[in-house]
């Protein structure tokens, strides 16, 4: 049918561009606050296009969902501005007829949405999260980095080393700051170097002096070195039991309906049915009077884009605090949103006026005395 190809290939030429200018932005955006975080050893700084492919991935349902509303408002305002609308409704078809061909495209993009926010989704978090854990959990010679102060995995040591003369398994000027059993030592030496023992590993340093401090007594004992060894490499963080929630695949988070489990899965189905909802709201939002513009339109979408993405952010808040209940807020918001959009609709399609809807019907009798 001419109606729907027409609107289809309208909208699948502004879903693409706009899908390829929010990839680009959001990468650039990842890019820098990935930057940032391994600046601050967050993780390992060769992983940095790991962590934002990982990261882009994750925001993908997101970004899908925006293209898409973006793509069904500028396409539909396009033709209320070209006045392609008035041949449309002249021969027959109203607003709800642009239902059927606007789901005709949106629903590959709709099953996409599902499979990122329920499989992918949790995977892409558990990917970032182990990068970040084999970063924190590498061993105190593995941070060392020439010029630069490193604290040990157990943040109890401060190392520096001035440069390296081979690699990482010797080095001059060696500075090595530590707090423990009560007391504070500073170990300062020409050189050191790595040795082996076994399966130990041992900082060998060379001419040099040591400083020890016993917190609170005020005593200060130094002394001299031309040898002294410290063992390293055995202060990496255990492993933990405590798995971040958004990591968790969804499929567990159903075996086990805790108040965060159930924060976690408003989350992934709200993004299915935030992409659903934002299909219809996309009809009324982009009825524009052509000779008004469409910037209040524009403007009042984005703005309806960032609350309901707000509201997911809350309600997951809530759901964990014990504050909602999950269908409560389900129920509240999704349904909520969508009973507006058919509404608001309804409205449109019928072209209904706030004062016919509350004007009072004229009797037989009122109308014979006027």
């Amino acid at each position: 049918m001419l109606f729907h190809s027409s609107i289809r290939h309208e909208l699948a030429r502004s879903f693409g561009a706009t899908l390829v200018v929010l990839v680009t932005v959001v990468m650039t955006m990842t890019l820098i606050r990935t930057l940032g975080q391994a600046s601050r050893g967050s993780f390992n700084p060769s992983d940095v296009t790991l962590v934002m492919g990982y990261t882009v991935l994750a925001y993908m349902p997101t970004i899908l969902t925006m293209s898409l509303f973006i793509a069904i408002f500028g396409s539909l305002s396009r033709m209320y501005r070209d006045s392609e609308m008035v041949i449309w409704f002249t021969s027959g078809q109203g607003l709800s007829a642009f239902l059927k061909p606007l789901f005709q495209f949106a629903w590959p993009v709709l099953l996409v949405v599902a499979a990122l926010a329920l499989l992918v989704l949790p995977w892409s978090n558990q990917r970032i999260e182990n990068l970040k854990e084999q970063y924190e959990k590498r061993g105190d010679i593995e941070r060392v980095e020439p010029g630069q102060f490193q604290e040990s995995a157990g943040g109890n040591r401060v190392f520096f080393v001035e440069k390296n003369a081979s690699g990482k398994l010797s080095g001059a000027n060696v500075f090595i700051a530590t707090t423990e059993n009560g007391k504070e030592t500073i170990t300062s030496a020409r050189s050191g170097r790595i040795e082996r023992n076994g399966q130990d590993r041992l900082l060998l340093l060379s001419n040099g002096q040591r400083l020890e401090n016993p917190i609170g007594k005020g005593e200060l004992k130094i002394s001299e070195f031309e040898e002294y060894r410290i063992k390293v490499g055995t202060d990496v963080l255990g492993s933990t039991d405590f798995i971040p929630v958004n990591t968790i695949p969804t499929l567990e988070l159903f075996e086990k309906l805790t108040p965060p489990n159930l924060a976690e899965l408003s989350w992934r189905f709200g993004l299915i049915l935030a992409a659903f909802n934002f299909v219809i709201l996309g009809i009324p939002v982009s009825s524009v009077n052509p000779r008004i513009g469409r910037s209040f339109n524009l403007v009042f979408s984005l703005f309806a884009f960032i609350l309901y993405n707000n509201l997911l952010n809350l309600g997951q808040n809530w759901i964990a605090n014990g504050q909602f209940g999950f269908a409560g807020f389900m129920l509240s918001l999704h349904g909520g949103a969508l009973a507006l959009g058919l509404g608001w609709l309804a409205k449109s399609h019928n072209n209904w006026h706030w004062g016919s809807l509350i004007r009072r019907p004229v009797s037989a009798s009122q109308r014979a005395l006027s």
